[in-house]
């Protein structure tokens, strides 16, 4: 198959889920004890304040390649209510974003004391987003009138929202991204369309308690996209291990399209799914975290032989609330 050819199907392949994204693109990052990116509800819902700084970079050797890097806060604020604030800068070839979002969140404990987890909470996001586009270093020897040869750029406004519910060692997540149609300049419908909905629907449940030198979470993501009916899962597994310092934890998360792209090979069409496969290790260390993941694509065609590589830090700090949850729940704990 001819190389140009074979480089764009792997790129349409690779930006299945991410390509005309408006927003945060959604990889594995709260796989690295970061569901607050994904999920406003979860602003303010754990036992301490989170401060988390993800920086992610794909094939390494390459230029204009994809990159995103996140800085994320989170805080319990009074009895009931949680604030948390997201800025984030997307590069993707000539097209970049960057935004910022603040998110307010209400929390609902059905439990007898404050240490029980029995929460239903409540979050909504706003943020402002500038897409860009760098025409600078496109051929306009060859007049066409879509190319100005210019970095154009547009600002769009849109509106997150999400629940969760934490009950001892079961954690489950509803939210919908980008509520608003917003109309969009730098594209054609056709490749950034208005309606840019998406629906994330998640849970997990953590297996042994307190006590037990080892624990285990399974967990699972499901997303669907309204406009294309675009639909993607994550099957997740992680394993804690007790430190004399802390914690050591790892794990490995699957994510599989239910949609496929067609590609020639040879005479014949074939279709190939997205599908990814994302080892993690992390460690807590007193208050501090960090946390490696490398996502590695499957299929008959891809862009590069290498992975994407993912380096999440973090640090917890007491807030409002002073006892931890008696549960053994890594999302709140």
């Amino acid at each position: 198959m001819n190389y140009k050819l074979t480089c764009f199907l792997a790129f349409f392949v690779a930006l299945n889920y991410t390509y005309a994204q408006e927003g945060i693109p959604i990889y594995s990052d709260y796989f690295s004890d970061n569901y607050y990116l994904v999920y406003p509800s979860m602003a303010g819902a754990a036992s301490s304040n989170k401060l988390r700084l993800t920086a992610r970079q794909q094939w390494f050797g390459e230029e204009e390649v994809p990159n995103l890097q996140t800085l994320s806060f989170n805080a319990r604020i009074g009895e009931q209510s949680g604030l948390g604030a997201i800025v984030f800068n997307d590069k993707n070839g000539y097209h970049s974003q960057k935004g910022a979002y603040l998110t307010y969140a209400h929390h609902l404990l059905f439990s007898r004391s404050e240490i029980d987890l029995n929460q239903l909470s409540f979050g909504l996001s706003a943020g402002f987003v500038q897409s860009s586009l760098d025409e600078t270093e496109f051929d306009i020897s060859d007049f066409d009138p879509v190319i100005s040869g210019i970095v154009q750029s547009s600002s769009y406004f849109n509106i997150d929202f999400g629940v969760s519910y934490n009950f001892l060692n079961f954690s489950g997540h509803f939210a919908v991204k980008n509520l608003l149609f917003q109309n969009r300049d730098l594209y054609t419908e056709a490749f950034e369309p208005s309606n840019q909905r998406n629906y994330l629907l998640g849970g997990s449940y953590v297996f042994g308690n307190n006590a037990d030198v080892w624990n285990y979470e399974p967990s699972i993501l499901f997303q669907l996209k309204e406009r294309t009916g675009e639909k993607a899962i994550d099957a997740n597994f992680k394993a804690y291990r007790e430190m004399n310092f802390g914690k050591l934890w790892g794990g490995i998360s699957y994510r599989r399209s239910f949609d496929g792209a067609e590609y020639l090979d040879g005479q014949s069409v074939e279709s190939q799914v997205l599908q990814n496969i994302t080892p993690i290790l992390g460690a807590n260390y007193k208050r501090f975290l960090i946390a490696y993941t490398y996502s590695h694509q499957f299929g008959n065609i891809n862009f590069d032989s290498g992975g994407f590589h993912q380096i999440t830090l973090g640090y917890d700090f007491q807030g409002k609330k002073t006892k931890v949850y008696d549960c053994n729940c890594p999302a709140v704990n």
